[in-house]
């Protein structure tokens, strides 16, 4: 039996529920999955990621028996493979761990008949239809539609112990394991609406919740600021960076450095949340699509791009909501989409 190993330092056990191994997404056999030799050189809908978005689309598009190949890199199942107990998804009374939902998806996709690559697309050509899709460098696919769903990576802040204690303390995520912190001091690194939503959001569940901030002014809306900080629960660390997080096993407190006097000091909390942004995945396309300043996918009626035939779904073109419901339900507008496009096309 497997238990978040920081769940009975925090006083969990009662609040996060055992889970065999066995119910974590496993690799699929080379055989059958991680090759794409077998693959067929045409493809009616081509799905490259493996999160919500992709496996809903992967879903939709398999029912309507279009056979779509959904590529799932190395790394799949996307950001809930990183987080704990997921209790906002519909349909799961008492919540389930966020890697046994993306395994529960990824079964319900292959039911219906979708078939699986494992391995990283690394590069694409749009320019041309049907369009082309290489695989990890060696084998180049041809298909008539493309659902671009490969997500959004959270900002890290780069320190030494971030990414170590990530899922044992460290969070970018308030929505998804706020609830975990009930009672506890809490910290939120930065200045953005986003670290404002996540501040006000964690008082819900924190005693205490420090937004530590670089600068003596905040970059965040003005309502955004004003709910903030007539909030008791929130204070502010002006002018300061965190150095690195503290802890062995789980977040024991903070270094933080002050930018105007040099002067380092310790903060204890329990949790630290990075809330300094969000960078889509979508740098293999660019040049290939129409982005925004910040790269993400653009998208017009529907799911549909600048491109016809190509689609994108999820965080990749969402910089505003990042739920696994809002990533599911584009991924079903998406499968829609392409299925009404290969019809019109016929």
């Amino acid at each position: 039996m497997f238990l978040w190993p920081w769940a009975d330092r925090l006083g969990l056990q009662s609040e996060l529920q055992y889970l065999p191994i066995s119910a974590y997404p496993q690799q699929p056999s080379t055989a059958r999955f991680s090759r794409c030799d077998r693959v067929a050189l045409m493809q009616s809908v081509t799905i490259i990621g493996s999160g919500p978005a992709g496996l809903t689309a992967a879903i939709y598009t398999a029912r309507a028996n279009l056979s779509p190949l959904l590529i799932e890199g190395w790394q799949s199942g996307g950001q809930l493979t990183t987080t704990t107990d997921v209790e906002n998804y519909p349909g799961f009374a008492t919540g389930i761990m966020g890697p046994e939902l993306m395994k529960e998806m990824r079964a319900q996709a292959e039911r219906f008949g979708s078939e699986f690559v494992t391995g990283d697309v690394t590069a694409v050509d749009f320019a041309q239809h049907p369009f082309n899709i290489t695989i990890d460098g060696e084998r180049t696919i041809q298909t008539k539609t493309v659902i671009i769903a490969t997500g959004a990576s959270a900002i890290q802040i780069g320190l030494p112990n971030e990414k170590r204690l990530t899922g044992h303390g460290v969070s970018t995520c308030a929505t998804c394991d706020g609830f975990f912190f009930r009672g506890k001091d809490l910290v939120v690194v930065g200045g953005g609406d986003s670290a404002m939503e996540e501040a006000t959001f964690l008082t819900k569940f924190a005693t205490k919740v420090s937004i530590v901030h670089r600068r003596d002014k905040l970059r965040a809306s003005k309502i955004m600021q004003d709910r903030a900080m007539k909030n008791e629960k929130i204070t502010f660390v002006w002018n300061s960076v965190i150095e690195d997080v503290l802890g062995q096993d789980i977040v024991t407190g903070v270094r933080i450095k002050n930018t105007v006097t040099d002067k380092t000091s310790e903060l204890a909390c329990a949790g630290v949340f990075v809330a300094i942004g969000h960078r889509p995945n979508t740098a293999l396309f660019t040049g290939q699509i129409d982005m925004d300043e910040k790269g993400y996918i653009r998208t017009l009626t529907g799911t549909t791009t600048n491109v016809r035939g190509v689609f994108a779904a999820g965080d990749v073109q969402d910089s505003i909501y990042r739920q696994a419901i809002t990533a599911a339900g584009s991924g079903c507008m998406a499968a829609m989409d392409a299925e009404r496009f290969l019809e019109a096309s016929d």
